[in-house]
């Protein structure tokens, strides 16, 4: 399937290695941040930029192409030539334990559900002009993104809460796409959230797992390893 998309604003883990997340205890303000399923909603509002079309695709590479490098930690971001097109390969459209909650909104986000309505996966895309420009590789541009999220303006605030995970790199299966996390729970409801910044395009992905009653950790799993990040 392809998607086409402009950017939005941004408004709103670690493959099979979930059990590695730090838990994030949220409650008050803190947990009031929290997206439900939103990407439409009322999060920070950079300005819009164009981006290329048709996307995510359903089809990804078997390999990284040009001179791409063979995995995707945090510095190897700074290899990616800066008209690298980047973004989620849909693994879920045919999936028949999933089902769309809400499509393409035409600015780099949509939402699977799990079949038994127990989670979701909010899936976005897009270009980052307002996240903060830092010093540093990707991971610390990847911190600032799940600070936007978490209405922290200062990311010092979340990088200490947050640990590396990994993405899909190409195709399902791998963890070769370093990312940055955080997980939280109150009563019944967990959620996780991960993302990536490729600061040499100023591109930036994020996904989140949100759970009432299901496997949290086990449905973050499953998403990372059937979603992989496509580089072109």
């Amino acid at each position: 399937m392809t998607r086409i998309s402009q950017v939005s604003p941004l408004v709103r883990l670690a493959a099979v290695s979930v059990v590695a997340l730090a838990v994030l205890p949220l409650s008050g303000c803190l947990y009031a941040q929290i997206p439900v399923n939103t990407p439409d909603g009322d999060g920070p509002d950079p300005s819009p930029t164009a981006i290329p079309s048709e996307q995510p695709s359903d089809e990804p590479s078997e390999e990284p192409s040009g001179d791409l490098p063979s995995t995707m930690t945090f510095a190897d971001g700074a290899d990616i030539p800066a008209a690298a097109y980047i973004q989620w390969g849909d693994g879920l459209i045919a999936d028949d334990g999933w089902k769309i909650v809400k499509p393409d909104d035409g600015n780099g986000g949509w939402t699977y559900g799990t079949i038994d309505d127990t989670c979701t996966a909010q899936f976005w895309q897009g270009l980052i002009p307002d996240v903060p420009t830092v010093t540093g590789d990707d991971s610390v541009r990847s911190d600032a993104m799940l600070a936007m999220l978490l209405g922290e303006a200062d990311a010092a605030a979340i990088t200490p809460l947050a640990t590396t995970g990994s993405f899909s790199y190409q195709v399902g299966g791998n963890t070769d796409v370093e990312n940055r996390q955080v997980v939280g729970e109150a009563a019944e409801r967990q959620w996780a959230m991960a993302t990536r910044a490729f600061t040499a395009t100023g591109v930036g992905l994020y996904v989140i797992v949100d759970c009432t009653g299901g496997d949290m950790q086990a449905t973050m799993a499953e998403v990372i390893d059937k979603n992989a990040v496509v580089i072109q």
